[in-house]
């Protein structure tokens, strides 16, 4: 369908978070479906690095993707590449047979810092699209699409929680099921009130590590050894501590919270251990050394950290954080918050 002329006058603009993790990987259906007698959860916090689409008109019959990091690319209506850099993003607009669209992303995010970029602007296309043509948005329904076509698209293995995160914002705890249908999800508030929320914003850190992030290989690493019936008990543990880390924000008990995301990533690192870069592993064990908790982010391999941890011991530990950062190229530590909003129609 042309866009340009619907767009002409009434250009389309939405947002939606990123997010940081614990327990990621069991929102992969590979792992979710073996293990549903043990109930699987994820668990994840959106923060205010948001990811912003803006469709405009474009020519009759052709299509553009811009976006920060990458070098704008345009094709003719139907002829885009999938596996293309931004194949992900030409896909979506080929869900709604589109054209006569610039598409253009720009996120407050750093490039490939592993807090489900790609997949924040795939959530935040399908929504413009959406409200381009005057149809609701439902963040249910868009989370589920977004992850089927980067799915369809990226040839391995891909989870739904990046997704989800963009599409409700806030912090929650996940459970990955099947439905009567196809997979589902539940999800679980962590706050009650606002105070809640800006009270666990003082007991937490995320720090770029300035190495561009890809997270396939750790990924599929991690699905390989699950097929080949390796490493189940771990991801059985995982479960248990995600549950348990929920539990432990939810109630402030934050030192508690610490321990048990420091059990998540040991547990991670006897598994692959570079899934911690060099600044990573020097950043984890200062935050080990402050009695807090310290966790990749995504599939990590680079990226981002985020730390959990008493008022005090986070505060200490962001001075040393900072100290370790400020000798890394383009590294440093993200100012932002949890963001209660997840897909925003400007």
């Amino acid at each position: 369908m042309d866009l340009s002329g619907i767009l002409e006058n009434n250009p389309v603009k939405v947002s939606v978070p990123c997010r940081v993790d614990f327990g990621g990987t069991l929102d992969i259906s590979t792992f979710y479906l073996p293990l549903a007698h043990l109930n699987p959860v994820g668990f994840n916090m959106a923060v205010d690095l948001r990811t912003t689409v803006t469709l405009t008109p474009h020519r009759r019959g052709r299509i553009k993707v811009s976006s920060r990091g990458f070098d704008s690319a345009e094709f003719d209506h139907g002829n885009a590449p999938f596996d293309h850099p931004m194949g992900l993003m030409f896909a979506c607009a080929q869900y709604f047979n589109a054209h006569g669209v610039h598409i253009q992303i720009d996120s407050a995010s750093p490039p490939r810092s592993a807090l489900g970029g790609s997949s924040s602007a795939a959530v935040a296309i399908l929504a413009a699209f959406h409200a381009a043509f005057e149809n609701p948005v439902d963040p249910a329904q868009v989370a589920w699409l977004a992850h089927y076509i980067e799915s369809s698209v990226a040839g391995v293995p891909c989870g739904v929680q990046d997704q989800v995160a963009a599409a409700f914002g806030g912090a929650h705890m996940w459970a990955w099921k099947m439905g009567d249908c196809g997979p589902v999800f539940d999800r679980f508030p962590v706050f009650e009130t606002d105070a809640d929320r800006r009270d666990f914003a003082s007991c937490m850190r995320v720090a770029y590590c300035g190495i561009p992030h890809e997270s396939k290989d750790i990924n599929s690493r991690w699905v390989s050894a699950f097929v080949q019936g390796k490493n189940r008990t771990v991801f059985a543990r995982i479960i248990e501590l995600t549950r348990d880390f929920y539990i432990a924000v939810r109630t402030r008990a934050y030192q508690a919270a610490a321990d048990l995301m420091t059990q998540e990533t040991r547990l991670r690192l006897d598994m692959t251990p570079d899934v911690l870069d060099d600044t990573g592993k020097k950043l984890f064990d200062i935050a080990c050394a402050h009695q807090c908790g310290a966790r990749f982010t995504g599939a990590g391999g680079g990226g981002c950290l985020w730390a959990v941890g008493g008022k005090t011991q986070i505060a200490s530990l962001a001075n040393d954080w900072q100290s370790i950062l400020q000798d890394v190229p383009g590294a440093a530590l993200l100012d932002t918050r949890i963001d209660p909003a997840g897909i925003l129609v400007h």
